[in-house]
């Protein structure tokens, strides 16, 4: 079984190709990360877990899902996660995670995909991104080949530089910057409600019609990044930058 979140689509586009590719079932989790949902879940199959990475890591908001959620049946475990440049040494903390939640960990695959960050880093045009994604299909082919065959991913090289990303650079990066305190909305909003509604831990709520944000932000960019006016703004950061989600996954579906 293939369970993936997603914000802006990377990862579900990959997490269903390679479904299309092995012929396994794909589950978003944004539903069960969104209402709590711990039920165990059964398959016969490995798991293949497809994530983004935020700061160098699989995201936490994922990682005390897998830690309260019951994976029963096959006990194997696979991690695809999409990235922008690096996931630098998320394999170390995956590692760790599947000795406390008893599963059998067959790699980490690195897939480099369109920057989404939209509140740090600058977002590729159409075209930039279709290329990116071109590039990445390899990749996506080889994770998928691996996975049917049942062996194990490779042990990426991890430099100094990705050590202290995933370590340091991690545990300072989400009290320091992952809130919602920038984002704010212009007077194109037309109250659609869609802000609230892909946002997974309820953190968005209309007031007045318009968007206000808790403090339970993940920094998953889906708000921004789905805006059918693009509203809303993430600081001076995000002005002028095209707003990406993965056209592709609809390619995909249709």
């Amino acid at each position: 079984m293939i369970l993936y979140f997603s914000g802006t689509g990377n990862s579900a586009y990959v997490a269903k190709r390679i479904g299309k590719m092995i012929n396994d079932e794909v589950v978003h989790l944004f539903e069960k990360i969104k209402d709590n949902d711990f039920s165990p879940l059964q398959s016969k199959r490995p798991w293949v877990i497809v994530v983004p990475t935020y700061a160098w890591r699989i995201p936490r908001i994922v990682e005390y899902w897998l830690k309260n959620t019951p994976l029963q049946g096959n006990q194997d475990i696979y991690f695809v996660m999409t990235c922008g440049g690096s996931i630098g040494n998320a394999g170390k903390y995956i590692e760790k995670l599947c000795q406390n939640i008893k599963m059998n960990n067959r790699g980490c695959m690195e897939i480099i995909m369109p920057e989404n960050y939209i509140a740090m880093f600058s977002t590729p045009t159409k075209e930039e991104a279709s290329k990116i994604i071109d590039r990445a299909e390899k990749v996506i082919d080889l994770a998928a080949v691996c996975i049917k065959n049942g062996q194990s991913f490779k042990h990426p090289n991890v430099s100094f530089n990705d050590k202290i990303s995933s370590s340091v650079i991690n545990k300072l990066f989400y009290p320091l910057f992952v809130h919602a305190k920038k984002f704010y909305v212009l007077d194109d909003c037309i109250s659609c409600g869609k802000c609230a509604n892909v946002c997974p831990l309820h953190n968005i709520q209309l007031s007045n019609g318009k968007p206000v944000w808790g403090n339970q932000c993940t920094h998953c960019m889906a708000c921004i990044s789905r805006c059918p006016k693009e509203a809303i703004e993430y600081g001076k950061h995000s002005k002028g930058l095209p707003r990406y989600t993965c056209e592709n996954v609809k390619k995909l579906e249709e």
